[in-house]
């Protein structure tokens, strides 16, 4: 069944909304946008005036929402925290696993897949105890090139790696992921510039949380952070004005740039729900204020839904809507490489489309074509 909708002012990859801009949808993809979709015949035809219309958003980095953790939910569950998700407007979720045995996480990535993600973020157990976060110490473990390919064999989605690569010695464990077809982030890393440096030789493309869970940028000692700020690799920003106070998401985004800036919310399960006691990964965390923390008093994730990410980063570096929904859809879909999928309003693409009022506010969510009751934001 075709679908025309006419009258949306539509925002194009090259930050520029069209005005009244016709899109052509069908079994769930999107047909044709602009005069071309004029040219077949439709089977209904809808009216979006007022409206402005952006991609879905994309959330590379999230450990869950509703009351349930990747690493501990059900099948049922996940495709329960999969319709929330796309009522907040984010309509593709790499779903996040804290550090766990490689057992556990087996068991978690089988109902990901069978829940319909997009794909697997694995946030754990590679990384340097010093800098280690909310994660359990005694899960940790060496960068070793057979754990990791034990770790992403057989997986049919796509996979993204984050890893404390200056403990990768000899590269191995990043050309091991690179040779599975993972994508690669620096993080939770003590990592000095130029470890920093030959991380991004040896093939990551990313920053994982950048601030946050790496030393901080000092004017003698750069390290990760003056690595991302001046180079070209993408660097993922936490804007819930919590993890990164707001002059400092400005900075980040002066010097990533509108291209290579993505937002990620690195929700926890308490997103959307009351303070309270709630885990990640099974380890306690208080929400309080809707700050979670751990019971030694880390930063535990958020409870920042993406949409309120957008707009904090609008206000906090004063860019528009125009640049700042670049961050949220297609510049993390571009890093883990399912841009051909989702991320944009182009022909070929996943009809997952967001409608938002002149107040910026979420009226309506299209996943796959099909309309999904928005959570108004």
């Amino acid at each position: 069944m075709t679908q025309l909708l006419l009258g949306g002012r539509v925002w194009r990859t090259t930050h520029e909304f069209w005005e009244n801009c016709p899109i052509l949808l069908c079994d769930g993809r999107i047909i044709a946008v602009g005069e071309s979709a004029l040219e077949s015949t439709s089977d209904a035809v809808r009216d979006i005036s007022g409206m402005t219309v952006l991609p879905g958003l994309v959330d590379v980095h999230t450990h869950g929402r509703s009351g349930f953790d990747f690493n501990l939910a059900t099948t049922g569950q996940m495709k329960a925290m999969k319709e929330d998700y796309a009522r907040h407007g984010v309509t593709s979720v790499f779903a996040t696993l804290a550090s766990a045995t490689k057992e556990e996480w087996r068991v978690s990535v089988d109902s990901i897949v069978e829940s319909g993600y997009e794909g697997v973020h694995f946030e754990g157990r590679y990384l340097n105890p010093a800098k280690r976060g909310a994660h359990a110490e005694r899960l940790l473990v060496p960068l070793d090139a057979n754990d990791l390919a034990d770790t992403l064999r057989d997986i049919p989605i796509p996979c993204h790696v984050s890893a404390a690569l200056e403990l990768d010695g000899d590269g191995s464990f990043a050309q091991k992921a690179i040779e599975m077809g993972a994508t690669l982030a620096l993080g939770h890393t003590n990592a000095t510039a130029a470890e920093a440096r030959l991380a991004l030789e040896r093939g990551a493309t990313a920053f994982t949380h950048l601030y946050n869970c790496m030393p901080p940028l000092h004017h003698r000692m750069g390290g990760a952070v003056s690595v991302a700020l001046t180079g070209n690799a993408y660097g993922e920003l936490i804007a819930d004005g919590i993890h990164i106070c707001p002059e400092m998401i400005a900075l980040g985004y002066r010097c990533l740039g509108k291209d290579k800036t993505v937002l990620i919310t690195d929700s926890m399960s308490a997103t959307g729900c009351p303070d309270g006691e709630y885990s990640i990964a099974g380890m306690p965390v208080v929400v309080k204020n809707g700050k979670a923390l751990t019971v030694e008093g880390a930063l535990a994730g958020s409870t920042l839904n993406l949409w309120d990410g957008v707009r904090n980063l609008m206000a906090f570096a004063n860019v528009p809507l125009s640049d700042a929904i670049a961050a949220a859809t297609v510049n993390p879909a571009r890093m883990v490489g399912i841009d051909d999928l989702v991320g944009s309003i182009d022909p070929g693409k996943r009809a997952d489309l967001l409608f938002v009022n002149d107040k910026t506010e979420l009226c309506e969510v299209l996943y796959q074509g099909r309309s999904v009751m928005a959570e108004n934001q």
